[in-house]
């Protein structure tokens, strides 16, 4: 199941998170981001318990969107330990989701 941050809770949720997190930099007006949801529910439950899954809409979270350089949505990125450590821009495969990992 996937979490939905927002500007207040993005650093408890994803920054400080035990377990790594994969955020999904989204917006309801995207056609891709509304193709990859499926795939990322997928491995929000795959990974469950493993990987944390959040989703943050750019529409309502501007400054996290300009904090972290979202320029192309969707965007994919695997943050550990507060700090990024993979990103994907675009519409990709369950597979290169699950190699981000």
């Amino acid at each position: 199941m996937e979490t939905i941050v927002n500007v207040n809770n993005f650093e408890s949720e994803v920054l400080k998170s035990e377990i790594p997190v994969l955020v999904d930099f989204w917006a309801t007006w995207c056609g891709p981001c509304r193709m990859l949801a499926p795939t990322v529910s997928a491995v929000a439950e795959k990974f469950s318990g493993k990987v944390k899954v959040c989703k943050v809409d750019i529409d309502e979270n501007i400054p996290l969107a300009e904090k972290f350089g979202i320029e192309v949505i969707p965007t994919l990125v695997v943050f550990k330990g507060g700090k990024e450590q993979a990103r994907k821009m675009g519409l990709i495969t369950q597979a290169e989701v699950e190699s981000m990992l």
